[in-house]
């Protein structure tokens, strides 16, 4: 009997727009505290980045205005979908992802909820926004890079 392997991570929730409006300078990957209906909302795929970043207080790392969805199984009365979620980072990265805050400009956003052996982790970037016209750059490149993949598929190579 052969053992299937699974794949070591699986992404559930992307911040799109983050990768649109920012410019990422860092990556860090941080497990985050949750309670049992929100873990099963999460791997149900009713999670949702957009708008959510990355706040330190008292030396710990929160993720703030992230929207879980309520389990539909979930027997708990109370539920607050947006509430803050302490992150589990080592003290460094934490000290480092205050220091990048602090610079003008700069800021701290989630980028994805994925899994990684039975966990769920985050993903968290240091980003920088980015202006219209670095926007319309990075949208010239992707289309550039489309039509060669296309030229060069069309003529089988």
């Amino acid at each position: 009997m052969t053992k299937i392997q699974k794949p070591e991570t699986v992404s559930i929730a992307k911040n799109k727009k983050a990768f649109h409006d920012y410019e990422i300078l860092e990556g860090f990957e941080a497990g985050i505290v949750l309670n049992g209906d929100e873990v099963k909302s999460i791997r149900g795929g009713l999670a949702n980045l957009k708008g959510a970043f990355i706040d330190v207080t008292n030396e710990e790392a929160f993720l703030n205005e992230s929207h879980i969805s309520r389990y539909k199984f979930s027997s708990s009365n109370e539920f607050n979908p947006t509430r803050k979620r302490k992150l589990i980072l080592h003290k460094k990265e934490i000290i480092k992802i205050e220091n990048a805050i602090k610079q003008k400009g700069v800021t701290a956003i989630p980028l994805e909820f994925y899994t990684k052996k039975g966990l769920i982790k985050v993903s968290i970037g240091i980003c920088r926004g980015k202006k219209l016209y670095d926007k319309r750059e990075t949208l010239r490149k992707k289309d550039q890079e489309m039509d060669i993949k296309r030229q060069l598929k069309k003529f089988g190579r």
